[in-house]
């Protein structure tokens, strides 16, 4: 899911097992490792503790361990509390899964739409973006994050609270930049083949 990370622990030793337990039929794709560090048992609860607080306003559900955020910011916290990167050994694994599985999670990264990257798109931090539904105003405040009503968020979710909760679908067809529709300046930068 991209943009989405999971962030959890296992006891464990093979991460990967926990991994093919989450992979079940409601996921569409295995999961991929990120970063894995191995951290003393009696440190892992207080880091998952610490990286969930962290990341707390980007939760997706409270009640699950999802959060949009990017990989490097879960990543420079993990590598603070652990000198053990075990990402190798536990992607190693995955060689493991049934090849139709590794075939379709390879297809689908060759294939899917590439993040929205504002500075990529020619869309300056400090531009103003305005909604196509409501005419509010959203702030580029980073390469993939706006300010919307007064909190960081993406344009994915700002796009679901103007919407009032409904699925947006891609952001960018709700969204205009300087008069022009976001959903144009997307498919510039990343190419025609782009469905919106």
């Amino acid at each position: 899911m991209p943009g989405i990370v999971k962030i959890g622990m296992t006891t464990r030793e093979n991460p990967q097992v926990r991994m093919n337990e989450l992979y079940t039929t409601g996921v569409p794709l295995p999961f991929e490792c990120a970063i894995a560090v191995k951290v003393e048992d009696e440190r892992a609860d207080e880091l998952e503790k610490v990286l969930h607080k962290a990341f707390s306003p980007n939760r997706l559900n409270p009640s699950r361990e999802f959060f949009e955020i990017e990989l490097s910011q879960v990543e420079a916290i993990m590598r603070t509390w652990s000198d053990e990167d075990v990402t190798p050994q536990v992607n190693k694994e995955t060689e493991n899964l049934p090849p139709e599985d590794r075939a379709a999670a390879t297809e689908y990264k060759r294939t899917r739409r590439p993040n929205l990257n504002f500075v990529e798109m020619g869309v300056p931090i400090g531009s103003k973006l305005t909604s196509a539904i409501t005419e509010e105003e959203a702030t580029v405040i980073s390469p993939r994050t706006v300010l919307f009503r007064g909190k960081e968020m993406s344009l994915t979710k700002a796009t679901t609270k103007v919407r009032e909760g409904k699925d947006p679908g891609p952001p960018t067809r709700h969204w205009e930049f300087d008069g022009r529709s976001l959903g144009e300046i997307y498919r510039e930068t990343y190419g025609a083949r782009i469905v919106e």
